[in-house]
């Protein structure tokens, strides 16, 4: 699974398009990073950029726009609203996919250090890149401003984490550092009064409100007994709220940064909002999505409200957007396309899909062509997929077949297992394929010298591989999807256990196919002590399988009778 990581980087400069099309044009030279978002302020002179890709293009990137906004923005001459101290500001980055937050400050000290060291830039690292939790926190940071901060880093406590401990008059100092997805959401409410939108904001927000004698908003502050203010938190941990009216709509929102949605998730957001707002007589109508979001929190959400009604989650990926999206009303100020919304979305490669985006017609026919693959290897995981979405089916209609209302729970887990054996499967389709183009790539590599040779044989035998690890993971998912299959057979909707049957005799032959691939593949791999190992493991899988397919079937043919 690739590793994915999000920067946000902040520059000097909103008005000039030139100076902001020069520093994305660097980030877009980096292969292996998507830019998807670019939103200058004019009032306040500054530009955020959002890009997406593998962890090592990024820094890559970064490091290029860092270095390009340093030479053409002037911050001597630099006027703006918004807190400043360097050409690039402050550049954070997001785990986004498959990498932790540990991993992801890694990266941004490693950016730091090459910034502050090949540029000669003043660098300090704030949130989870930042050891010193004194110094840690961006306002804390930034205090003083650019034209502070020329006597600020001279102070021992201030001395740069990279680079010289002299301030830039021209490009200043930048802060990177490693931080939460922050997702920018907005609730709408059936009210046009901004102080009931404020009410609920503080009721949800975690700094939550000052304690007053009678009126909220208006009655004197209640302080402790060393005179300090008492304030009543908030019951939403890393959320940050105001209350406001949106002229263009008409209505009042509660507007929400969501700064660790692993703390508190957006689904969790809504229905708290939902909950004080109708404590105070309010209705929430909907809900607005500000910027981009990560797939899981929809799919999280998605399965929230399912579980909620107490209904199976082991439902397609676009089903449970669907869900999310319904259910907070995120389509009620416009359009929600999640292909434009979700940031896994907007860096898929349509070459990864080519196949499972056909239809079944199209996908027949691209088998039969004279065109060597898609072949047996991509057939093969289809079948097993075909085999893992019957089970699921059997599941899911178990789920909510009438009368077993109780055990609803206990055929959704077993849906969502066989869901995630069936989009593993389908995944490996196009893989399989890809891995035969690897190959056929590989073999048309030049020859003419030694060095050639040496560096195509070693092509050759990386793809190789890479073509019999593809069809033994499609053994593997397959022979883990026949637990679902069997549990089916034996425990599912007994008028759907002929589907069962059928599932169980797509994951044997996707099994058996599958082996077939790795084993002619593996003929032509050198190491033959991992040649020896995997056809040992395949055969075992293979054995326990048509085991399995027979027990199965054993149950099957007895329920049916005849």
């Amino acid at each position: 699974m690739q590793q994915l990581i999000e920067c946000v980087p902040n520059f000097s400069e909103g008005k000039d398009l030139n100076i902001i099309k020069q520093i994305t044009n660097e980030i877009e030279s980096v292969e292996g990073v998507r830019l998807l978002n670019v939103d200058p302020g004019k009032a306040t002179n500054r530009t955020v950029v959002t890009f997406v890709g593998t962890p090592e293009a990024v820094i890559e990137a970064a490091f290029l726009a860092i270095k390009k906004a340093g030479e053409v923005i002037d911050m001597s001459k630099h006027k703006g609203e918004h807190p400043r101290m360097g050409a690039t500001d402050v550049c954070p980055l997001i785990p986004i996919a498959n990498i932790s937050m540990e991993e992801t400050a890694k990266w941004a000290q490693k950016l730091g250090e090459r910034v502050g060291k090949e540029l000669q830039l003043p660098i300090y690292l704030y949130e989870a890149a930042q050891a010193n939790k004194s110094r840690n926190n961006l306002s804390v940071i930034r205090a003083g401003e650019y034209e502070g901060f020329f006597k600020k880093i001279k102070l021992p406590e201030w001395k740069p984490d990279f680079g010289p401990a002299e301030f830039d008059a021209k490009r200043g100092a930048t802060v990177i550092g490693a931080r939460d997805f922050l997702v920018a959401y907005n609730v709408n409410l059936n009210t046009t009064s901004t102080r009931r939108a404020n009410s609920i904001a503080f009721d949800v927000r975690e700094a939550g409100r000052v304690k007053r004698e009678g009126d909220p908003v208006t009655g004197k502050i209640v302080n402790d007994e060393k005179g300090n203010p008492i304030v009543i938190p908030g019951s939403l941990k890393s959320v940050k709220a105001i209350g406001w009216y949106i002229e263009e709509y008409g209505v009042a929102q509660i507007s929400m940064n969501l700064t660790n949605i692993n703390v508190t998730p957006v689904h969790i957001a809504f229905d708290e909002v939902c909950k004080k707002a109708t404590e105070r007589g309010i209705r929430v109508t909907g809900s607005e999505l500000v910027g981009l979001i990560p797939l899981k929190a929809m799919l999280d959400a998605g399965k929230y409200f399912l579980l909620k009604q107490k209904r199976s989650i082991g439902v397609s990926e676009k089903e449970l957007i669907k869900i999310a999206i319904k259910s907070m009303g995120l389509d009620e100020l416009g359009p929600f396309k999640p292909e434009e919304r979700i940031i896994e979305y907007l860096l898929k490669d349509k070459a990864d899909s080519k196949l499972v985006s056909m239809n079944l017609v199209e996908f027949a026919d691209e088998t039969a062509s004279e065109s060597p693959a898609p072949g047996g290897g991509s057939i093969s995981a289809y079948m097993g997929a075909l085999g893992a979405a019957l089970a699921t089916m059997v599941a899911n209609l178990s789920s909510h077949k009438k009368g077993w209302d109780d055990r609803w729970e206990e055929f959704s887990t077993w849906a969502e297992k066989g869901e995630a054996c069936k989009n593993e499967l389908v995944r490996l389709v196009d893989a399989d394929t890809k891995a035969f183009n690897l190959i056929m790539t590989a073999f048309g590599l030049s020859k003419s010298t030694d060095e050639e040779k040496a560096i195509r044989t070693k092509a050759i035998q990386e793809a190789t591989k890479f073509a019999i690890e593809i069809p033994f993971k499609v053994m593997q998912t397959t022979y883990n999807s026949m637990e679902v299959i069997k549990a089916m057979a034996e425990i599912g909707n007994p008028n759907s256990v002929s589907d069962a049957g059928v599932g169980a005799l797509c994951a044997r032959s996707a099994v058996m196919g599958a082996f077939m691939n790795v084993r002619i593949n593996a003929a032509g791999y050198d190491d033959k002590n991992y040649v020896n190992e995997i056809i040992q493991k395949g055969k075992d899988i293979e054995n326990k399988t048509i085991q399995l397919e027979a027990d199965i079937l054993k149950v099957v043919n007895e329920k049916i009778g005849l």
